[in-house]
């Protein structure tokens, strides 16, 4: 590799494990630079998933303190549920067409920031209707569905979790960023051995932007928690969401 594929490559994976920490969307980095340097779409798909994974680990470990069970399931059924949606999703990405699914996700980018920017409201209208969080078949059902989609494309995976938490009676963002992020290494990790199994991955280019994705996850995850305005931070990662929605709407 030259110099400027590796500077590009180490660029965009810090950018996107910083991004991926705080609100998620960094697959819209990564997955463009690896087309820029060469990658076929199919294999940079799968190169951009195995790349996020130490950035995904390392801003969990930074909000390590924040994350707490919320929501009808225990955390551990949490992370359950991340392991087999994950190995779904890659099982779905090498036996189906990615045009099958890939027309669906400017849509569910759009449901999830609407959805994520509306969790407050919502979630106070059904405690006032005396609704309160989701049960536990509901919470199964939303984050099977949410994590399957993450192993088959991890692209917005980020802002679909934080909306499914929100509507599920999540409520402490700190918490919701770090279970994100390690719910998506979860995924990922399943998904990125299965996609390694077909041998889609291209390893050179998946370790040097393993590296700097490792260095922007931590970074992000504690530069995140040190966000005194929530609402902020909450508009700031509807903002990402929108982006995402508009670039995946041009791309049709």
């Amino acid at each position: 590799m030259s110099f400027d594929t590796i500077f590009l490559l180490l660029a965009s994976g810090f950018a996107a494990g910083v991004l991926n920490a705080v609100a998620g969307g960094g697959t819209f980095l990564t997955f463009p630079a690896l087309i820029f340097t060469g990658v076929p779409p199919i294999a940079a798909n799968a190169t951009a998933t195995v790349a996020a994974l130490p950035g995904y680990f390392a801003s969990a470990y930074a909000f390590r303190s924040s994350i707490a069970q919320e929501g009808a399931l225990r955390l551990r059924n949490v992370l359950l549920i991340a392991l087999a949606g994950g190995l779904a999703g890659a099982i779905l990405l090498l036996i189906t067409p990615s045009k099958l699914f890939s027309g669906l996700v400017p849509w569910l980018l759009l449901v999830a920031t609407v959805l994520f920017a509306l969790g407050p409201w919502l979630v106070r209208r059904l405690q006032h209707a005396g609704v309160g969080e989701a049960g536990a078949a509901l919470s199964v059902f939303a984050f099977g569905i949410v994590c399957t989609y993450g192993g088959y494309f991890n692209g917005g995976l980020g802002i679909i979790l934080l909306a499914t938490m929100g509507l599920v009676g999540f409520t402490n963002l700190d918490g919701m960023n770090g279970l994100k992020n390690l719910m998506s290494a979860v995924i990922s990790v399943i998904s990125a051995a299965v996609l390694a199994l077909g041998g889609l991955i291209w390893w050179p280019q998946a370790m040097v932007m393993a590296v700097a994705a490792m260095a922007g996850g931590f970074f992000g995850g504690w530069a995140a928690q040190r966000i005194k305005n929530k609402a902020l931070l909450r508009a700031g990662i509807v903002m990402v969401g929108l982006i995402m929605t508009v670039v995946f709407f041009a791309r049709q």
